[in-house]
């Protein structure tokens, strides 16, 4: 709900507020985010009290005009801010006029509510397929270089969302230069807040780390020309002291795939400014007389609950509000890629026969990764030449799906159609399609160069190009790919003096192919990919609905990495596969159901040569892939929880005997809270370490529900020499008896078998059967070695009131 009462706003989800006013100056100052505020009916008296009294201004400031001798700029809370008239904080518009000058001031001059949202003209957006949406515009002037500024707020009531966005308008007779044009800008009166961000690079994505900034200035950026492994556009700003499920806690993203820029500071008088947007490096925008500039949007979340408070209100806006299409409420299907199995050594009849290994597992989706097209034996050569190899594939794509179809699979492929090799035929016709300065050396990334889709004419090759290679079968899914950051910013399409708006308008480019290649290809389930992580982010997601979270596929990097995930991000989203051990990224060997556990709480698939898999494995996998099923609704729709995670505080878990930093806890439940799957894994077993609990989140206080693991039994060569305690004669460790023994005697795992009611679940945790201390090992202990996990599952059975 949105209400104005000039010069007062006040913009109500159903659990928080914000509010800001016009000050005399014109200028809007912020007075309130957080848990939401009875104002009745005058807002003018309501709010009042959130209004900055100022009688002289701070020494050694700037006023900002005669009439207001006890304003300055720098010291209060804005909405947006300019540099030239007092505030020298971090800016939300920073404009080269024609005369040269760097001063810019809007002030207000209008306002306007309405419902529903119209599209961007050249981003995606967050949208309300109800029309629901509440929508304030408020108009801000420069009155000196006839320049508008229209700051656009989007209230999701539902999910305790605001959206911000900025448009920036040129009604005068001179080109002005954009040198900066943010999406958000929040100001708080206070300089304790601890700022959250998700670092990392290939391979070790979204690692949290936590700054308490006290003075000074802290960014968070990207300048790959993506979203980035390095730093994801997601991050948190929470008060000291919060915790998972306790605490206030803001969540801010941003709609946008590429160079992104966040910045915290804090003031010499207390106060800390967060802005959110387009990186300003390297960056510059000609806007001519009559035109306009869209900033991003950006998405704003408020929660007192903690992290997990915000994550839930982040996770469904997400799933309600970004994703969209065919697939926005589908089951995902288990999938099988040949990637981790074959890498570019593929042909039709190897292909199939790990596509028949799979249905014999229950897999649904077959999906032939790269390698397929023109002379792409290895990475150097082809890419960007879209034709079946007919050597590997002698009937085309066409023959390859049918015969994959005729076993009951689906079948998906892999592009990467931003990119090209030099060695390529594609290179040879139009070597003025890359992004490369001509006449200089080009740093190479991945023996790839990146096609210039600030062209037209390259949009329309990669979407004409495209729907035919989509076309010439019947493909269900599509992994789009991009494996390399930018070097040599630079298109020979445009002027010297607009280079600044390459890496933008590349991004534009890209939403464009991708926006027309959705909509011609509406059933198909496409996932972006960018050397895994590297633009995992909102704007993807506005087009992809899911997203590989990275190329590293071992059990323990992946449940870091996808832990760092869901604090903005559902699990719906996240693409998960279970690979072979030892794992291709790592060489570290994980139990294959600890493989399996993290992969499930994503969208689970699998990326192993089930062909080379001893029969046990294959036969466990048989078992995983069923019970995925049986569970399926719960793992990719419920809502997830962390509880405790390998996050310390410190960025490593140095000291094993503290638990946190130790173990993972996640739990995911049902919509109605009658079904829940829980998750434990812990990293490094300690010894005489035998107790352990499980406590879940998000169950039904009143439900009682039936607690249970998965019986599972062990291979006695997991337990080494030590058979040799109970075996009637000496087994030498891996001899011809220990691998007969190991064939036709299992132990028995330990199983857990309780009936309780959610809230003592949740508050009091169940208390989990011993693990193995080097003391004795029956079917009551639990075997929980290095990388173990288990997984619990809870059903209801009653509700008492």
């Amino acid at each position: 709900m949105i209400r104005e009462q000039y010069p007062f706003f006040q913009l109500d989800t159903e659990h928080t507020s914000y509010c800001f006013r016009v000050t005399e100056t014109g200028h809007l100052e912020h007075l309130h985010y957080g848990r939401k505020i009875t104002s009745g009916e005058n807002l003018t008296e309501s709010l009042a009290i959130f209004a900055e009294k100022h009688a002289f201004a701070p020494g050694n400031t700037n006023v900002y005009d005669k009439e207001h001798p006890e304003f300055s700029l720098e010291d209060i809370r804005l909405e947006m801010s300019s540099y030239g008239k007092g505030d020298i904080r971090e800016p939300f518009v920073e404009i080269l006029h024609g005369d040269g000058s760097f001063t810019s001031d809007f002030r207000y001059e209008k306002a306007e509510i309405t419902k529903g949202k119209a599209e961007f003209q050249t981003l995606p957006g967050s949208y309300d397929e109800n029309d629901e949406v509440e929508h304030l515009c408020v108009t801000l002037k420069d009155a000196a270089y006839g320049l508008v500024l229209e700051l656009h707020y989007y209230v999701y009531e539902k999910c305790d969302v605001i959206a911000r966005s900025a448009r920036l308008l040129n009604e005068s007779d001179e080109t002005v230069q954009i040198k900066r044009l943010m999406s958000t800008q929040l100001d708080f009166d206070m300089e304790t807040l601890v700022c959250t961000t998700f670092h990392g690079a290939w391979a070790r994505e979204m690692k949290r780390t936590d700054v308490c900034l006290h003075g000074g200035k802290y960014v968070n950026e990207s300048y790959t020309g993506t979203s980035s492994s390095r730093t994801n556009p997601f991050m948190m700003l929470a008060e000291t002291g919060t915790n998972e499920d306790s605490g206030a806690c803001y969540g801010i993203n941003l709609i946008y795939s590429g160079n992104h820029y966040e910045a915290m500071e804090v003031s010499g008088y207390g106060k800390t400014r967060f802005v959110a947007g387009i990186n300003p490096q390297s960056f510059s925008w000609q806007l001519e007389p009559g035109a306009t500039f869209e900033a991003p949007e950006a998405v704003m979340v408020y929660s007192p609950l903690g992290y997990n408070g915000m994550s839930q209100c982040m996770h469904r806006f997400v799933r309600e509000h970004i994703v969209r299409g065919t697939w926005k409420k589908k089951t995902r299907p288990v999938l099988l890629n040949s990637w981790e199995a074959s890498y570019f050594d593929i042909n039709e009849r190897k292909l199939l026969a790990l596509a028949k290994a799979g249905k014999e597992a229950g897999i649904e989706l077959f999906v032939m990764d790269d390698g397929w097209f023109g002379e792409r034996n290895d990475d150097k050569h082809s890419l960007g030449d879209w034709d079946v190899n007919p050597k590997k594939l002698p009937g085309g794509l066409s023959g390859i799906c049918e015969k994959v179809k005729a076993l009951g699979l689906s079948f998906g492929i892999w592009v990467e159609p931003e990119m090209v090799n030099v060695d390529s035929r594609l290179y040879e016709r139009h070597p003025d399609w890359t992004i490369e300065i001509p006449g200089h050396a080009h740093s190479e990334g991945r023996n790839q160069r990146i096609l210039d889709l600030t062209q037209t004419s390259v949009q329309d090759f990669i979407i004409a190009k495209m729907s035919e290679v989509f076309s010439s079968a019947d493909i269900s899914y599509v992994k789009w790919d991009m494996n390399r950051t930018f070097t040599d910013y630079y298109s020979r399409a445009l002027p010297a003096g607009r280079q600044g708006e390459v890496a933008h308008r590349y991004v534009m480019g890209l939403y464009r192919c991708m926006k027309e290649l959705t909509e011609r290809f509406p059933e198909i389930l496409f996932e972006g990919c960018s050397a895994g992580g590297n633009r995992f982010d909102l704007g993807i997601l506005s087009y992809f609905p899911q997203i590989w979270a990275s190329d590293d596929t071992d059990a323990l990097c992946r449940a870091e990495i996808q832990n760092g995930y869901s604090y903005g991000y559902p699990m719906s989203v996240v693409s998960a596969h279970v690979s072979s051990c030892p794992n291709h990224q790592t060489l570290r060997v994980t139990p294959l159901e600890t493989r399996f556990h993290v992969a499930a709480f994503g969208l689970c698939g699998y990326e192993c040569n089930l062909c080379d898999m001893k029969e046990e494995e294959r036969a466990a996998v048989k078992a995983q892939i069923a019970l995925y099923k049986e569970w399926r609704d719960v793992l990719q729709w419920g809502s997830f929880y962390r509880g405790r995670s390998f996050y310390d505080g410190k960025g490593d878990a140095s000291c094993l005997m503290q638990l946190p930093g130790n173990q993972m806890e996640w739990t995911c439940v049902s919509a109605d809270q009658t079904r829940a799957v829980g998750m434990l894994m812990q990293k490094l077993a300690v010894p005489n370490t035998q107790f352990h609990y499980y406590k879940p989140k998000g169950l039904a206080p009143e439900y009682r529900y039936h607690f249970y693991n998965r019986a599972l039994k062990y291979n006695v060569k997991e337990f080494g020499d030590l058979v040799n305690t109970i075996a009637p004669v000496h087994i030498r460790q891996d001899s011809l008896v220990h691998n007969v023994v190991a064939k036709f005697v299992k132990l028995d795992g330990e199983t857990e078998n309780y009936y309780a009611f959610g809230d003592a679940l949740m508050y009091g945790g169940v208390r989990l059967k011993q693990a193995f201390g080097g003391t004795g090992y029956n079917g009551e202990v639990r075997h929980f070695p290095d990388f173990a996990s288990r997984m619990y599952f809870m059903e209801s059975v009653e509700k008492v009131r």
